[in-house]
């Protein structure tokens, strides 16, 4: 070995030495970071108001996945969505913290929400209410999503050149069968249901008369509850707000245009005052800030490490209530938040039977249904649970319909709100084909095959008799196993339950009527039958979500720590103003793809209210 290859040799050896050192020393670095940003709760003011400041869609799950939607989040980019669970654990903390006589109610940037999970956040404001405290509401604009929340607040402010704009519910589907016409696409539908409209939008050009009882309906009922829910809260007449809609447009134009005072007169809110206005107010209740010189506040996102920490501390040791949120469509495989996977909502079902801390499971549903295949399996891991001697109670959301029902069917309690959406049981499958598209410009098909069934389920081609024949049968014995599989966790005859179901949506009051649902109620009202049916007294309730890696932890602590946006530009706002005209259409073209899979089966509804 000459000099020259041994010095060489040692080299080599220390720089790989050092690049070990480096990297050990950086995961070091890492995992102390991770350590000290997941142990970090925020101070705590002595004196502040909570700041209650929704942004974009209030949702009971984030959708995506945590890194990729904490990535967009810093670049401005995404849907923004605030998690109602992140409130509500806020409020409900703030109620019995000495610290927090205020709560401040900012929803200049909240976008909307199903009225369901509003309520959910309702019921929190009236609990700090109801512990002595204060609730200060402001706002520009009150659309009905946001005045449903101003409304809980012991005085709300509008701003002088603001409105309270309230139109009641609709829904108007976009229909699109004579643009699928011109363009030669056959839309072949298999179904059971006559009140099965989700594939009307593909197969006609207006709402049938069945849609259009069902949807009344269901509309009537939603409405009748948003204005039981106001007038109770501001102290007015049944009738205060149908009056107030019935008159708006002739009500403003006397007023001058003055939306503001139109409002005042009609007790929707305290008072007219600007955002300086409101900030005194709340200073004068909970001091100044020195830094902001505006009222001394508490963020949410801040308070809520407070909240999960004390949680957390409190329910060390004692048996769990297990929560698993299904919220989104339903689809196959593995799917992140925002949607419900067949195989990820399962392993998260699987993990709470495996659980042994775990006594009792809530299952919060939000969802208008999907893939059958994809709700089987979460059945069928349900009945696993519920062989494993562990009570399963549903909470429904917004939405439990159609595929959303059927995951609801094994429970041993099913808890809605009056203002729930549910029942829509039937299934579909829909099979477009272009063969006449094609021939429009020329493009023609032909050829052989060895059976009957080659070639019949091409999109180029015509569906064959046998094809439809076979896809009839399965759509027929897919809806009579949906009615039996609600007819056994229902305890009722199937006679019974097909005549409530062939695809006919219900409000929550009227799904508890026709025994769809047992009791009327909030989440926490689930919560509670779920530990009484397990014997417990002293529990803790928590959600069970898909374990982060250090990594994944290490970027959202980050995040939270330090918040960067670059915001859009307005050519980048205009466009996507110019992409929300088109909403209705692309969105039911999406429909039409993501359900058009020749084999598979459907059970969804388009029961979407705005």
């Amino acid at each position: 070995m000459t000099v020259r290859s041994f010095f060489s040799g040692l080299w080599r050896g220390l720089d790989a030495l050092r690049k070990v050192l480096h990297l050990v020393l950086l995961l070091v670095i890492f995992a102390i970071v991770v350590g000290a940003l997941r142990g970090a709760v925020p101070r705590i003011p002595s004196k502040a108001a909570l700041l209650v400041a929704p942004q974009g869609e209030l949702v009971e799950q984030l959708s995506g996945a945590p890194v990729e939607r904490a990535l967009q989040e810093a670049r401005g980019e995404g849907h923004a969505e605030t998690l109602l669970w992140d409130l509500t654990d806020s409020i409900h903390a703030a109620a019995s913290d000495t610290r927090i006589p205020v709560l401040a109610l900012d929803l200049e940037k909240f976008e909307g929400a199903t009225q369901v999970t509003l309520e959910e956040l309702a019921n929190a404001l009236r609990e700090f209410r109801a512990s002595g405290k204060k609730v200060i509401a402001y706002g520009t604009e009150f659309t009905q999503e946001r005045y449903y929340l101003a409304a809980q607040a012991d005085e709300v402010y509008l701003d002088p050149m603001g409105f309270v704009l309230l139109t009641g519910y609709d829904r108007y589907p976009t229909y699109l069968k004579g643009a699928l016409d011109k363009l030669g696409v056959d839309i072949n539908v298999f179904r059971v249901g006559a009140f099965k409209s989700a594939v009307e939008p593909f197969t006609r050009t207006g709402m049938s008369a069945e849609d259009r009882e069902e949807s009344r309906s269901y509309l009537n009922a939603l409405w009748s509850s948003y204005q039981e829910a106001v007038t109770r809260a501001r102290k007015l007449p049944s009738d205060a707000l149908a009056q107030y809609v019935g008159s708006f447009a002739k009500s403003v134009p006397a007023a001058g245009g003055d939306a503001a005072q139109v409002a005042l007169r009609a007790k929707l809110v305290t008072g007219v005052k600007s955002r300086l206005e409101t900030e005194q107010r709340l200073i004068e209740l909970v001091g100044r800030d020195d830094t902001t010189g505006s009222f001394k506040s508490v963020s949410t996102s801040d308070y809520v490490r407070y909240a999960r920490a004390e949680k957390k501390a409190r329910a060390a040791g004692k048996p769990r209530v297990g929560v698993i949120v299904a919220a989104g469509n339903i689809l196959d495989g593995d799917q992140p938040p925002g949607t419900v996977g067949g195989e990820s909502t399962a392993r998260l079902i699987r993990e709470a039977r495996l659980d042994k801390d775990v006594k009792a499971v809530v299952l919060r549903v939000d969802s208008p249904g999907g893939s059958v295949l994809a709700s089987e399996q979460i059945y069928r891991e349900l009945l696993a649970l519920h062989a494993a001697g562990k009570p399963l109670v549903v909470s429904m959301s917004g939405y439990a319909a159609s595929g959303g029902y059927y995951i609801a069917a094994p429970a041993d309690e099913i808890w809605a709100s009056p203002a729930t959406l549910t029942g829509s049981i039937g299934i579909f499958a829909i099979v477009p084909t272009v063969d006449k598209t094609l021939g429009k410009v020329g493009v023609s098909v032909d050829g052989v095959g060895t059976t009957p069934l080659s070639g019949q389920l091409r999109i180029d081609r015509p569906l064959g008799e046998e094809v439809r024949a076979f896809l009839q049968s399965q759509i027929s014995r897919g809806y009579d196993e949906f009615v039996a599989r609600v007819a056994r966790g229902r305890n009722k005859t199937r006679e019974q339950i097909d005549a409530i179901a062939q695809g006919r949506v219900w409000a929550g009051t009227d799904a508890h009527r026709v025994g769809l649902v047992d009791h009327i109620g909030s989440f926490g009202d689930a919560v509670k039958a779920a530990a009484r049916r397990a014997k417990l007294t002293d529990y803790a309730a928590d959600f069970i979500e898909p374990e982060l890696t250090w990594a994944q932890q290490l970027v959202l602590q980050l995040r939270d720590t330090a918040r960067v946006s670059f915001l859009a530009g307005p050519d980048e706002r205009a466009l996507g103003q110019l992409a929300r005209r088109f909403d209705p259409v692309t969105r039911e073209v999406a429909k039409l793809s993501r359900f058009s899979a020749p084999n598979r089966l459907y059970a969804y509804c388009f029961c979407e209210v705005r």
